[in-house]
């Protein structure tokens, strides 16, 4: 098992990895929310929507940023590779499985190696997000104090977001489908195999196939995007499956997991109920 960071390393202001000096404490026994789902499920409009109600809390880095700092730089100084940038998805899903391979927990066991400051960071700490059956469970047995809320959408509703959100986060290299056989637009988007990406069509139904094909035939968006947006989606469930990392939690910690669909609910709605689980976690701390 490789060691993470043994010198110190303030990653964020109050938040660390290494050897803490003396007053930090371990995140473990911090009290944590843990936003817990898979690209596309709404988590940052739920962060966002939990600061409109008033839910109080101290944000923690992201799982984008702490891949970066503590994940990608700590595989290429590992490998004497040198410390660049990656914004290729698949990279990033490449560099976050070989971590969990030498690290089991992946993640969670970044998570579990951090230190906060307690007189910078008090109260509610909150991070977005832990993915997959590995990486929840580990965070279950390893992070007592933490709470989840497991954010849920099918597929071709996450697809349907990525290719609505405009994230410059969501960058695959090399997803120029090729051209068309012939000048016939509707044969090379006749399905997923027609456009390259023949993997995916085991992701969706037939019908939910042709409603994404028909946002490319009507020029919603164009063919590269889709086939960017499937070979995320691919990529992404290749590593991590939602329905997995729901009954792993469900089973290991259902007093501190709460389930929200956010298709029949708006973020705010999302938000109220996270507030309300988060009220009864505190009447049951004050009970005991």
């Amino acid at each position: 098992m490789t060691i993470l960071h043994t010198s110190w390393t303030e990653i964020a202001p109050g938040l660390g990895a290494g050897d803490a000096p003396p007053g930090w404490r371990p995140l473990a026994n911090a009290p944590l929310l843990i936003l817990v789902g898979v690209t596309g499920v709404g988590k940052s409009a739920t962060v966002d929507a939990l600061g409109q109600i008033g839910v109080d809390f101290a944000l923690l880095p992201n799982r984008r940023e702490l891949t970066d700092q503590l994940i990608i730089s700590h595989l290429q100084q590992q490998d004497g590779e040198p410390r660049t940038p990656v914004r290729d998805r698949q990279r990033r899903f490449d560099y976050t499985r070989r971590y969990r391979t030498r690290n089991p927990g992946g993640m969670a066991h970044v998570l579990a190696r951090l230190w906060v400051d307690p007189k910078r960071r008090s109260g509610l700490l909150l991070f977005d997000g832990l993915r997959g059956e590995e990486e929840v469970s580990y965070a279950a047995e390893r992070l007592p104090q933490a709470r989840f809320v497991v954010l849920d959408a099918p597929d071709v509703v996450r697809v349907q977001r990525l290719l609505g959100r405009d994230d410059a986060f969501d960058h695959m290299e090399d997803v120029a489908p090729a051209p068309p056989a012939r000048d016939d637009v509707d044969a090379h988007l006749r399905d997923f195999q027609a456009l390259g990406v023949e993997e995916a069509r085991h992701l969706f139904s037939p019908a939910e196939e042709q409603a994404l094909l028909d946002l490319a035939r009507r020029g919603d968006v164009t063919a590269a995007e889709l086939v960017a947006k499937l070979r995320i989606m691919v990529s992404e469930r290749r590593n991590y499956d939602p329905a997995a990392a729901i009954v792993a939690l469900e089973n290991a910690a259902p007093d501190r997991t709460l389930v929200v669909d956010t298709v029949t609910n708006d973020p705010v709605a999302v938000a109220y109920e996270v507030r309300a689980f988060l009220t009864r976690w505190q009447d049951d701390k004050m009970t005991r």
